[in-house]
């Protein structure tokens, strides 16, 4: 198809080795998959969902998770019907580009690239702060916060580098660890005596507001990308559908498992982390876990040695997030939107290019963020949120819009709530995006993370769509509408 253009992009052909030189291998079942759903979430059950208890008080983070978990069961369903039917690498890029085409896949899938990326650089945040305040009281010492993210970066990429198969084991140990972990913290918070519902209450009400909602109804949106930090990421299984055994059935099955995992652990932390050290305190802290492992014990050492085994959580996600952005950017590059070199696998058939990459770019938006004078975790993740929710929003119309002209798809899986459940999902996800757009602590870094997307765009229109290969994304939605 050399030169040849389709819906606005320019196909070329390319060596007969392209994709020997780009390949996976099929290594996840249904438990594997279930894992790396759960540990790609579980660290927003350690860190990262607290901050929306300093924007809208415990009483509006509760109504936000409420909102958010019916949003992403919502879309959950929707992708699950979606990646049944185009089990490729791409998921949520994908879907757009058999929907609306390259520009709308291209879209979609950089911003699920900004989404994996940027969450990465979160979980690395706090990991270092969990790591660094263990560390801190069990030795009396310190390391600098650039030097752990290098140490966690390092760690977790030859880790995920190593191979798909060690990946996936790990996946599913940390997953499991994490719930001892959780269930151990929240035994421990009901039987301690130190569980108080007053301590949910804890913060002032501003002028004409209650204990419940201290800073008024529109606090809620704020709380939402906060709330999200509970589940984000769990959408990421269709990025494993070359490496799943049966993705089709496994898949739509993994996603909904996974999905009531996380509801239970996200309502225990709510409820019993502020619960035990107080929702104030809770609101600005970098190891709310940790903090919640003090508040019940009286020797800090004991709270420290315990709090380690939090460090699971967030390493469980480091692992899983880290996955997803190599697949993200390994599928946009093997069809010719990133450049394609990214897409390169070698012997141990991972996209180690991409990982690599993936890291150097998030390791640089902290720094961005850490010394700009802002609160490095916070802007990060509303960076990582942002990206989330231009996905979802653009994932739940392709759904609508595959429904009705590509009908033709086999649906091996079907959403049991349809089209409504879409418009639901992406009115939800909307919600939180103009929330988000018209907070004044994060516009400097929305901006910022704008600039950046209208360059990927340029990119794009200018250079990448020239260059496009028929990878099984592409090759799918050509045939599709043919």
């Amino acid at each position: 198809m050399d030169q040849k253009k389709v819906q606005g992009a320019v196909y070329k052909d390319v060596a007969l080795d392209y994709f020997d030189k780009r390949g996976l291998q099929r290594n996840a079942g249904l438990l594997a998959l279930w894992g790396l759903g759960v540990a790609a979430v579980i660290s927003g059950d350690f860190s990262g969902w607290n901050f929306g208890i300093d924007s809208a008080g415990w009483g509006g983070l509760l109504i936000a998770t409420v909102l958010v978990i019916v949003m992403y069961y919502a879309m959950l369903f929707s992708i699950g019907e979606m990646s049944a039917a185009l089990p490729h690498t791409g998921g949520a890029y994908s879907f757009a580009r058999s929907a609306m085409g390259p520009w709308g896949g291209f879209i979609t899938g950089f911003a699920e690239t900004i989404e994996y990326v940027a969450t990465t650089g979160v979980i690395v945040f706090f990991s270092a702060s969990y790591a660094d305040g263990i560390v801190a009281q069990l030795f009396g010492t310190s390391l600098p916060v650039w030097l752990w993210w290098i140490i966690l970066y390092a760690i977790f990429l030859l880790l995920n580098i190593s191979g798909a198969e060690l990946s996936f084991k790990f996946a599913i140990v940390v997953a499991v660890l994490s719930l001892i972990v959780l269930a151990v913290f929240s035994l421990m918070a009901i039987f301690s005596g130190k569980f108080s519902v007053d301590n949910l209450f804890d913060i002032a009400p501003t002028t004409g507001n209650s204990t419940f909602l201290p800073k008024g109804v529109w606090a809620i949106v704020a709380a939402m990308p906060f709330a999200m930090w509970f589940f984000l990421g769990i959408e990421e299984l269709p990025l494993a559908a070359e490496e799943a055994h049966n993705p089709a059935r496994d898949i739509p099955k993994a996603g909904i498992w996974g999905m009531g995992t996380l509801v239970i652990t996200a309502l225990l932390v709510l409820v019993l982390n502020p619960g035990v050290a107080g929702a104030s305190k809770m609101s600005t802290s970098g190891e709310p876990l940790l903090d919640g492992f003090r508040a019940i014990l009286p020797n800090a050492d004991i709270a420290a040695l315990l709090a380690a085994f939090a460090l699971i959580g967030l390493f469980a996600s480091l692992q899983g997030i880290m996955f997803a952005y190599g697949r993200n950017i390994y599928s946009l590059s093997r069809a010719g939107y990133y450049p394609k070199s990214l897409s390169l696998t070698g012997s141990r058939k991972t996209p180690y290019v991409a990982l690599i990459v993936g890291a150097v770019i998030g390791y640089a938006a902290l720094l961005w963020a850490q010394y700009g004078g802002e609160a490095a975790g916070a802007v990060v993740l509303n960076i990582a949120v942002w990206g989330a929710v231009i996905a979802y929003m653009l994932q739940m119309v392709s759904y609508v819009l595959l429904k009705k002209n590509m009908s033709h798809l086999n649906r091996p899986y079907l959403s049991p709530v349809g089209n409504a459940g879409a418009w639901v999902a992406g009115l939800l996800a909307l919600v939180i995006f103009i929330g988000q757009a018209l907070n004044p602590a994060y516009r400097q870094a929305i901006i910022a993370i704008a600039i950046v997307y209208v360059l990927g765009l340029l990119y794009f229109g200018l250079y990448g769509r020239k260059r496009l290969v028929l990878s099984p994304e592409e090759a799918a939605a050509v045939k599709g509408h043919l």
